[in-house]
């Protein structure tokens, strides 16, 4: 199974001839549509974050 140093890079070379290698359009469109998905992420996580301290502090405010 131990292959020679020199037969695995020339396989490698020729894997890497068959990639489908993006455009700089598509690299920037892909990268700006991840900030966006990020961005409503981090909004709501933060809205759901506030929302259930707020109800945790009236269930805690209930049991006084």
């Amino acid at each position: 199974m131990a292959k020679n140093p020199f037969e695995f890079i020339q396989e490698v070379r020729t894997e890497t001839a068959k990639v489908t290698w993006p455009t700089w359009k598509e690299v920037w469109i892909t990268t700006v549509m991840v900030l966006i998905m990020v961005t409503l992420a981090s909004i709501f996580f933060m809205l759901a974050d506030q929302i259930m301290g707020w109800l945790v502090s009236v269930v805690l405010r209930i049991g006084r």
